[in-house]
């Protein structure tokens, strides 16, 4: 039986009516031509962003907030069954202060003939820390417990803003930002638990001591020419996947977003 290549790219767009007005978008994808792109912080609902590439099929997931969160997966690979958020959990419903509850369209699930794929976009918690017991005790267990139900089923990949630095090589200043969102002890627990599942961080698969090596940059400071950034978009994949790993990379030259966006190529 022949093997196939399938290249993924995974992107945190910040706005993807912004990077497409930006002319990146459309280029980046055309150059790079993945079978699979995954797109976090759309920000946008289907039609309000008029995306030229009719090679792909689009399936989108909206928050509820305008201008907000949101997913979207764009495949040349047709899915055997399409599933949004969470099911059975209400771990992508928040309250807002004035107590109305809001669908952020966090997850999309593919399932293919080989595996589930998942995006997610996992919540910031945010600068005064006002989310953390809420994604420590509420989120990171309730995708884990469903990335881990999947996985009996089928192999899993899932990818995406993770919103955490997992090691200290993961980010430019990590004894700076021990209490900072994003690399908390509470936040990097979260990832253990991602590890000690059994799955496989992709990129450090490849490159494990390898520095520098980041996703996101703040807008200060020319913090983004100066390559002080983090790493928080990743791609996992089941340990059953693990001889069909072929490559992992990060396309820090990618600009629009404060993101880059980042691939991994599976050889099924």
């Amino acid at each position: 039986m022949s093997k196939q290549s399938i290249k993924l790219i995974s992107w945190n767009v910040n706005g993807l009516r912004a990077v497409l007005r930006k002319d990146v978008f459309i280029p980046f994808v055309k150059a790079h031509q993945p079978d699979i792109l995954c797109l976090q912080e759309t920000k946008a609902k289907q039609g309000q962003a008029e995306v030229d590439l009719p090679e792909y099929e689009e399936i989108w997931n909206s928050a509820e907030k305008a201008g907000y969160a949101g997913t979207a997966i764009f495949t040349k690979i047709k899915p055997l069954s399409i599933t949004y958020d969470i099911p059975g959990a209400r771990a992508d419903r928040f309250t807002d202060t004035f107590g109305n509850t809001l669908k952020e369209g966090r997850v999309i699930t593919l399932e293919f003939d080989s595996f589930h794929l998942v995006t997610v976009y996992t919540p910031n918690s945010k600068r005064d820390l006002a989310r953390l017991t809420f994604r420590q005790k509420i989120w990171d267990p309730a995708f884990l417990a469903y990335i881990n139900a999947l996985e009996q089923k089928k192999p899993v990949v899932f990818c995406g803003d993770l919103n955490v630095a997992h090691t200290n090589i993961d980010l430019a200043r990590p004894d700076d930002n021990h209490k900072n969102a994003g690399f908390t002890d509470e936040e990097r627990e979260g990832a253990d638990n991602i590890i000690t599942s059994g799955f496989i961080d992709t990129f450090r698969h490849f490159f494990p001591t390898k520095t520098e090596a980041y996703t996101w940059w703040s807008a200060f400071r020319g913090a983004r020419e100066r390559n002080v950034g983090w790493r928080i978009d990743y791609f996992f994949a089941s340990p059953k996947l693990k001889k069909h790993l072929k490559s992992a990379s990060i396309h820090a030259e990618v600009l629009g977003s404060d993101h880059c966006p980042v691939e991994m190529v599976l050889e099924i």
